[in-house]
Formats: structure tokens, C-alpha cells, sequence
């Protein structure tokens, strides 16, 4: 039998509806994510397959296969918490499930943050050259940390 532990959440649940509530939450979270990195990854790899592909320079490249890979990675990370609800269901073990979910939910978004200026870098660069690439991806890195790391942190200084 769960045992009740309040929160100070004004919620009424034991751990264990607590812990299915957030397992829930996560799975909605990692559903949204999975998506959008799915088709991330699943455009760059038709990349090689344009003409212009060839043209790109060492730079551009080196620069195309380090966005395929944290795509990859981060494609792997968003699936890996289903694989291990799939293996450990039924043991008992939810809370430790969405303590370690939740670390991976961590893992994609900066996967996410990454892709984003990757790309932007990427196509900058391609189209308007090295400069206007970096000036693309710089501001643009400021703009991803703020919003996945800034508006967190105030928000949770702002709620006690």
C-alpha cells in the first residue's frame, strides 16, 4: 500500500499517484520531443543526397556530420526512458523510473538546444558564408539559453 507524503503542492496523492502523474507529464513531454528530432535527424540525412552537397567545404562538412550525430544521439535519448519503462514495468520502481527520466529529459533538450544553433550555424554559413554564420549561431546560443535555462531558473526563484 503507498503511504500518503504531503508535498506542499495543495495535492492530496500518495507517492505512487504522484509518481504516475509525473511519469505521465514526461511521457507527454518526451512524445512533442521525439517528434521534432525525428524529423530533424530524418531531414539531415537526405542532406548528401542533393547536388550541392558536394560543394560544401571541410568546415561545412565536419560541420553537417557533428549536427547528424547529436540529431542521432539525441533521437536515442528521447526513446531510451520508453525502452527502460518497457523492460522495468511492473517492478515497482516508478519513482526511480521518473528520476531518471527526467535526467534524459535534460539530455534532449540540450541535444535540442544544440541542433538548433548547429543548424542555424549550418545553413548560415552555407548561404551567406562563415561570418554570418557565426553571427547567426552566437546570439542565437544566447537565445536557447535563455529560454531552456533562464526562464526555468527565474521561474522556480520566483515561486517560493
Amino acid at each position: 500500500m503507498a503511504s500518503w507524503e504531503p508535498r506542499g503542492s495543495g495535492r492530496e496523492e500518495t507517492i505512487d499517484e504522484q509518481a504516475d502523474r509525473k511519469w505521465n507529464d514526461l511521457l507527454q513531454e518526451l512524445r512533442v520531443m521525439q517528434t521534432g528530432t525525428q524529423l530533424i535527424a530524418g531531414f539531415l540525412l537526405t542532406l548528401p543526397f542533393q547536388s550541392k552537397f558536394d560543394e560544401l567545404d571541410t568546415y561545412q562538412r565536419t560541420l553537417y556530420l557533428v549536427i547528424v550525430v547529436v540529431a542521432l544521439l539525441t533521437t536515442a535519448l528521447v526513446v531510451t526512458p520508453i525502452a527502460v519503462h518497457r523492460r522495468i514495468s511492473g517492478r515497482h520502481v516508478k519513482q526511480r523510473l521518473v528520476r531518471v527520466a527526467e535526467l534524459f529529459v535534460a539530455g534532449v533538450l540540450t541535444g535540442i538546444g544544440l541542433l538548433l544553433v548547429g543548424i542555424s550555424i549550418f545553413v548560415f554559413d552555407v548561404v551567406l558564408g562563415r561570418t554570418a554564420g557565426v553571427v547567426a549561431g552566437v546570439p542565437l546560443l544566447a537565445v536557447v539559453l535563455l529560454l531552456l535555462v533562464g526562464v526555468p531558473q527565474r521561474m522556480l526563484r520566483h515561486s517560493s
